[in-house]
C-alpha cells in the first residue's frame, strides 16, 4: 500500500469547489428514474444519458472531482469507441466504483439489513483498478424505526465496511465509507443526530480495528437531518450546526474529507444545508458533496432520452454542479437559483 498515492486521490476527490457525481444507480434504480421522464432502461440509453453527462465540458472540469460509476458503466465504450472512463479521465476527474453487491435481510433483526460484496472483492477490486478506477465505494443502509437500529445491524455493517475499506486500501483503491442513516421515517433532527452518532463511532471503531489508513479514505455520511415523516422540520441553520457538532465529535482529524450523500432531499436543500456548515468553518476536514439524484434530476427531466435535449441536459447539469461547487466553498446564494429559473 502507498500511503502517500492513497492520500493524494483522497484529497483530490474532496478538493475545495468540488465534488463528486453519483452515477452509480444500479439497473433498478435507473430503471425507475428513466420511467419517470418516459424513457426505456436499455444498455444504449443509460450509456448515452451518462455519457451526456461525462461529456459536459463546464460541469466534469470545473466543479467535479470524481465519478462513481456502476459496473455495467465502467466497461462501457461511448459512442465513437472512447471508454467512458477515459472521457472521466479527459475532464479531469477521477473514476471511482461501487463494489456492493445491495443489501439482503440481517438474521435475527426484523426490518434490517446488511450489505453484500465482500466475497471474491479483492479479485474485483484488481480488474477494476486495472480499468482505471482509483476509488470505490460501499454503502450501509441503517433504517430508523420502533426498536431500531440495533446494535446487531450496526456493528455488523459497520464491520463490513470497515473490511471493504481495508481491501481497497491494498488494492491501491481509495475507499468512500459509507454508513448511511435513511431520513425515511418521522424522527426528529435529535434521533437523527444520536444513531448517527453511534454508528460513525462504531465505524471508526472498526476502520481502526481493520488497520484502515484514515489519510487514504473519504467518509460518505448522512447529514444530521428530521426524517421525511416527522412533524417537525429542522431549519437549514439546525441542520448544518447539528451536523457539524456531530462530525467534530466522530471523525478524526487525520480524515483528509467528508463528501456528503444527499438522501433524499431536493436539489435547493442539499446545497443550502452544505452551503451553511461552511459557514460554521474552519473545519478540520474537506466538506463537499457526493450527490445522485440532487445532481442528476434536473438533466435528466432536460434530456427526457431524446439527441436532441443533449445540450440542455448538460446546461442543467452544469447548473448543479456549479450550484454545489459554490456551496462546498460557502458561497451560494439562493439568489442564484432564481437568476437561472
Amino acid at each position: 500500500m502507498n500511503l502517500t498515492e492513497l492520500n493524494k486521490v483522497a484529497t483530490a476527490m474532496v478538493a475545495s469547489g468540488k465534488g463528486i457525481l453519483a452515477a452509480d444507480e444500479s439497473s433498478g434504480t435507473i430503471k425507475k428514474r428513466f420511467d419517470a421522464i418516459g424513457v426505456e432502461s436499455t444498455e444504449d440509453n443509460r450509456r448515452d444519458y451518462r455519457e451526456m453527462l461525462f461529456r459536459s465540458r463546464e460541469a466534469m472540469s470545473q466543479y467535479i472531482s470524481g465519478v462513481i460509476l456502476y459496473d455495467e458503466t465502467i466497461w462501457q465504450d461511448a459512442k465513437d469507441g472512447t471508454p467512458l472512463v477515459r472521457l472521466i479521465e479527459q475532464s479531469g476527474a477521477i473514476p471511482g466504483i461501487k463494489v456492493d453487491e445491495g443489501t439482503q435481510a440481517l438474521p435475527m433483526c426484523p426490518g434490517e439489513l446488511v450489505t453484500m460484496g465482500l466475497d471474491r472483492l479483492a479479485e474485483r477490486l484488481k480488474t477494476y483498478y486495472q480499468r482505471g478506477a482509483r476509488f470505490a465505494k460501499w454503502r450501509a443502509v441503517i433504517d430508523i424505526g420502533s426498536g431500531i437500529p440495533s446494535m446487531t445491524a450496526i456493528s455488523v455493517n459497520a464491520h463490513a465496511l470497515a473490511r471493504y475499506a481495508a481491501l481497497c486500501q491494498a488494492a491501491q483503491i481509495v475507499p468512500i465509507v459509507e454508513p448511511e442513516v435513511l431520513m425515511d421515517g418521522d424522527h426528529d433532527i435529535d434521533r437523527c443526530h444520536e444513531v448517527t452518532q453511534r454508528v460513525l463511532n462504531k465505524t471508526f471503531q472498526e476502520l481502526r480495528v481493520q488497520r484502515v489508513a484514515l489519510e487514504g479514505m473519504v467518509l460518505k455520511p448522512n447529514m444530521a437531518i428530521s426524517g421525511k415523516k416527522s412533524p417537525k422540520q429542522a431549519s437549514v441553520e439546525e441542520v448544518a450546526e447539528k451536523t457539524i457538532r456531530l462530525l467534530k465529535a466522530c471523525v478524526p482529524a487525520a480524515v483528509p474529507g467528508i463528501a456528503f450523500l444527499s438522501g433524499g432531499q431536493s436539489d435547493e436543500e442539499a446545497t443550502a444545508h452544505l452551503n451553511a456548515m461552511h459557514k460554521l468553518g474552519p473545519l478540520p476536514w474537506g466538506l463537499t458533496f457526493s450527490y445522485g439524484r440532487a445532481l442528476q434530476a434536473a438533466p435528466q427531466k432536460a434530456w427526457a432520452g431524446k439527441a436532441e435535449n443533449v445540450a440542455a441536459g448538460q446546461s442543467a447539469f452544469s447548473h448543479r454542479a456549479r450550484m454545489n461547487g459554490l456551496a462546498s466553498r460557502g458561497e451560494w446564494q439562493s439568489s442564484l437559483e432564481q437568476k437561472a429559473a
